[in-house]
C-alpha cells in the first residue's frame, strides 16, 4: 500500500523500500519494529512530536535504541525548553497515529531535527506513515526529503530501559 510518505518520495524522484511487519494490536518500541524488519535498533529511526515554547512544534527524529534529549534539542532549535507532546496531540498535529508518525508528508511542514548517527549508515528505516510498514532509504535522501537538520538529539538510554 502506497503511504503519504511513500508518494512524497515518489514525487522527488527518491528511491526506497517499504518493509512491511506485523504491528498487531498495542505499540512496538522502536527495537521491536527493528527486530521484526532484520534490522539492528540503532538503524531504525523514530519520530517524536515535540513543542518548544519558542518555535512550537517540531520533529525529532533519533535512533531506536536511544531517546531524545530535549536539551540539545532545545538549544539546536532556540528554545528555552522543548517537551514532548501528549499522545492525544500527535494524530490532530501530524495526521499519523502512534507508531507510524514521520516527517515525510505530515499534516504540516514542521522543522525537523534529526540525530547525526543517521549518516553513519549506508541505508536507514522509518516508519511509511502507518503502522506496520516502514521505509529504507539512504540518510541523504530521507534528509532531502524532511528538510532535517542534524546534530546530537539522541543519546543512550540507561541500561534495562525500553
Amino acid at each position: 500500500m502506497k503511504t503519504n510518505a511513500a508518494r512524497l518520495l515518489d514525487t522527488l524522484g527518491i528511491r526506497y523500500e517499504l518493509r512491511d511487519y506485523d504491528a498487531g494490536d498495542e505499540h512496538l518500541p522502536a527495537e521491536e519494529v527493528a527486530r521484526r524488519i532484520g534490522f539492528p535498533a540503532e538503524q531504525v529511526f523514530k519520530t517524536l512530536v515535540v513543542r518548544g515554547d519558542r518555535t512550537g512544534v517540531m520533529l525529532c527524529v533519533v535512533a531506536g535504541d536511544s531517546e531524545l534529549d530535549l536539551k540539545a534539542l532545545a538549544k539546536a532549535s532556540g528554545d528555552r525548553k522543548c517537551d514532548t507532546v501528549p499522545l492525544k496531540d500527535v494524530q490532530p498535529l501530524t495526521g499519523y497515529v502512534r507508531g507510524g508518525v514521520t516527517a515525510l508528508a505530515c499534516k504540516k511542514d514542521y522543522p525537523t531535527f534529526v540525530d547525526e548517527t543517521i549518516e553513519l549508515f549506508d541505508v536507514v528505516s522509518v516508519s511509511a506513515g502507518t503502522r506496520g510498514t516502514q521505509i529504507v532509504l539512504p540518510p541523504a535522501d530521507y534528509l532531502r526529503a524532511t528538510r532535517g537538520k542534524t546534530g546530537p538529539f539522541g543519546r543512550q538510554k540507561p541500561q534495562g530501559e525500553k
